[in-house]
């Protein structure tokens, strides 16, 4: 009779493949109740227990203290840039005021100067700068040139600006506005 789950026959016949006598694998030098020398480590003392927990909540605090810190110096580095921004915002408002102060004085009206001086006044302490660069060498990244005049033969080949048609105006170090110029060279 052949099983179907083994191949091999089976029956009254047929002897199964077993050694006689064969034990299973014992080692005959090791003693079944004796374990390997093992170092057994004490247990800890609950002084101990607290310690390293105490240790354990310190590093947590001080990691979660450093990178508060962290948090803080980005928060006010932040809003500081963001204030820097709203003020300069306010500034390009004002520049149309400022500029009708200008036209308002070449007109020869009487009282603005005093308006236009008091506005700036406030201004430039707080980061308000004023480009008027009359016979400065003009620098593009300063002043937008609309009227350009060639230069005489014994004049040098360097571009200056000869007339502010208008103001520029920077805040902080950042140009808001280029003044706008008359450029010979």
């Amino acid at each position: 009779v052949i099983d179907p789950a083994t191949p091999e026959p089976i029956g009254p016949d047929v002897e199964p493949d077993v050694e006689p006598d064969v034990e299973p694998d014992v080692e005959p030098d090791v003693e079944p109740d004796v374990e390997p020398d093992v170092e057994e480590l004490p247990e800890p003392t609950p002084l101990e227990i607290a310690e390293a927990a105490r240790e354990m909540y310190l590093a947590d605090l001080q990691r979660v203290s450093a990178e508060f810190a962290n948090f803080r110096k980005q928060a006010d580095k932040r809003n500081a840039e963001v204030a820097g921004r709203a003020r300069s915002d306010v500034v390009e408002r004002l520049l149309p005021v400022l500029d009708a102060c200008d036209l308002a004085i070449d007109h020869g009206a009487d009282g603005v100067e005093a308006i236009r001086s008091a506005l700036v006044a406030a201004l430039e302490p707080v980061g308000l700068e004023v480009i008027d660069p009359l016979d400065t060498p003009f620098d593009p990244n300063c002043h937008e040139a609309v009227v350009h005049e060639p230069t005489g033969d014994d004049t040098p080949t360097c571009q200056v600006v000869t007339e502010v048609l208008r103001r520029g105006y920077g805040w902080q170090g950042r140009v808001l506005r280029p003044a706008m110029v008359k450029v010979r060279g």
